[in-house]
């Protein structure tokens, strides 16, 4: 039997996979990636588009910001602009103390480059004269914006395959084994590739394949809650989202130019992780009209013309897996980005490419270690 050769073998299709394909190549390595469905099927397609810096772990935000400087060389970047605008970016909250913790974020020395602008009562009222009136506060990020995820992985895998890169959908790993110096990785119809290099970038199961080397971690699995309006002028150019710790009041929104209003946020439901499926919870989405009704009274009456889900993994600090194995030489990881990693896509797939080829990375990432979970019972994986 041919075994197919790489330096890198990434297993997973998602935008994280896809954008460290092409800036593998960039760096001459050569690059196979495997995915089991199709490219951007999962999270990284029926996400809710953010392309946000404000709101992060301040310790994110030097990735975000690196992530941030690729947006904005798109199209030049992969021939695909994405539909990526940067509209601006807006936090509101409901209650005066949440206000003061707005403030310190913006304060702090981590957001300088966000610019970040606070408004409150009538200032707030004035610039945004749409918010509800239980509005009381707002951060404003005026480079944020927004994008069509559903464009995004897809396109970074075009731009891998014209670099040169190897990618192979409906391709199922049935076994990984680190051989010698390399890896060899076996599908369920029968092909075997191997590499120098492994990255694993499978989202939610990204923990199914980490536990074969010996690094489990308490990933769960969520399904956000999508929805979309019927088309109308467009008039809100700036995605909102409202900061508060009740998750029922959790509800963001974007207006895109051909007129829907695309929200998000609410009670996740659990996915079929056998099936691969998530279901949309109906108590999120009536939960998110009413929600809605407070923040934006305007839109009302509006129609709700599609609903959906998606399957996301998640940690217990809310920030991802990424870097390099703390067990296995040549194994890389960069999966489990809770429900906020569209906006980082592009700066992982940069990261990941820089460290898989030199060793090393100007970024720092060490937050999101496997390690931090080393010597402790980790959860198994509800995604197993």
């Amino acid at each position: 039997m041919t075994v197919q050769q790489s330096d890198v073998l990434i297993v997973g299709g998602g935008l994280m996979g896809s954008a460290a394909a092409f800036f593998l190549r960039r760096r001459g390595q050569s690059v196979t990636l495997l995915e089991r469905d199709q490219i951007g099927q999962y999270a990284s397609g029926v996400n809710f588009g953010n392309v946000r810096r404000q709101g992060r772990y301040l310790g994110q935000l030097e990735l975000a910001n690196r992530s941030w400087a690729l947006w904005k060389r798109l199209p030049e970047l992969i021939d695909d602009d994405l539909e990526f605008i940067a509209s601006g970016h807006m936090r509101v909250c409901y209650r005066e103390d949440e206000i003061a913790e707005l403030e310190a974020y913006a304060a702090a020395p981590e957001a300088r480059e966000l610019d970040l602008q606070i408004y409150r009562g009538r200032e707030l009222h004035e610039r945004f004269p749409f918010l509800g009136p239980d509005v009381k506060g707002g951060s404003y990020a005026p480079h944020d914006g927004h994008a069509n995820p559903r464009l995004a992985a897809p396109a970074f895998a075009r731009a891998a395959v014209r670099a040169g890169a190897r990618i192979e959908e409906r391709t199922e790993v049935a076994e990984v084994q680190k051989v010698g110096g390399g890896f060899l990785v076996g599908t369920t119809d029968g092909r075997q590739f191997s590499a120098e290099r492994l990255l694993i970038t499978a989202g939610a199961w990204g923990q199914k394949l980490s536990e074969q080397f010996g690094e489990p971690v308490p990933l769960d699995t969520n399904g956000p809650q999508m929805a979309v309006t019927e088309p109308v002028p467009y008039a809100l150019p700036t995605v909102i989202g409202v900061y508060t710790k009740i998750p029922e009041e959790v509800i963001y929104f974007r207006q895109i130019p051909r007129g829907n209003i695309i929200i998000g946020g609410g009670y996740r439901s659990k996915p079929d992780m056998l099936t691969r499926r998530a279901q949309v919870e109906p108590r999120s989405i009536l939960n998110q009209i009413q929600q809605m009704r407070r923040l934006l009274p305007g839109v009302g009456n509006l129609n709700i013309i599609r609903v959906w889900s998606g399957i996301e993994g998640y940690l217990p600090d809310s920030l991802p897996i990424m870097g390099s194995s703390g067990q296995v030489d040549g194994l890389y990881y960069a999966f489990g980005f809770c429900g906020h990693g569209f906006q980082l896509g592009p700066g992982v797939g940069d990261v990941m490419a820089e460290l898989i080829a030199t060793g090393s990375t100007s970024t720092s990432i060490e937050p999101f270690s496997i390690r931090r979970f080393a010597g402790t019972t980790a959860q198994r994986s509800k995604a197993s």
